[in-house]
């Protein structure tokens, strides 16, 4: 595997661009597609997301100063991508952005791509009933295991507020669960 340093000089070459623009998409996409998807929670709506975020990246490669990972910079742009995808469908409805996100729990259950049970199913139904940062905290840290450290570089805050926010999400999610 080429290392991030090279990939980036060659992603902002014009000669190399396009072989590895490829690369970074199959080293990235996996990932990015279950970030995306535990935002959005629409396997479809994911994929329009997860090209717009590739799109964008392709775009704005050369606007990566290299102050953080490449993998940080790429989540920060799936992440706003995913946000502005939920706030256009919210106001394209003219419902907020948290009954967007209830709609696409109650559809969970159709979608033929989700393969949870009802447990997962009430997990996402806990998880849509944070704030938004919770939500993204809690996604990062509890399915994808992202450290603190790279939470932070993408989410732009401290190590502190992500850890708090963390532990609040926990006990949201575990009052949800064990009500009656």
């Amino acid at each position: 595997m080429t290392d991030e340093t090279e990939l980036i000089e060659q992603l902002k070459s014009e000669e190399q661009k396009d072989k590895a623009f490829r690369t970074l998409i199959t080293l990235y996409k996996q990932r990015l597609y279950w970030h995306i998807r535990n935002i959005v929670k629409s396997h479809d709506d994911t994929d329009d997301v997860l090209q717009n975020t590739f799109i964008k990246v392709y775009k704005n490669i050369h606007n990566f100063k290299g102050d953080s990972k490449l993998f940080s910079w790429l989540y920060r742009i799936a992440t706003n991508e995913s946000i502005t995808f939920i706030n256009k469908n919210a106001k394209r409805l003219q419902v907020t952005s948290e009954e967007i996100q209830r709609l696409a729990i109650n559809d969970l259950a159709s979608d033929t791509y989700f393969d949870g049970d009802e447990i997962q199913l009430k997990l996402q139904q806990a998880i849509a009933i944070l704030p938004e940062k919770q939500q993204l905290v809690f996604n990062m840290k509890y399915f994808e295991n992202i450290k603190y450290k790279d939470m932070a570089d993408i989410l732009e805050t401290s190590e502190g507020a992500l850890k708090a926010s963390y532990h609040i999400a926990i006990k949201k999610i575990e009052a949800f669960l064990t009500k009656d």
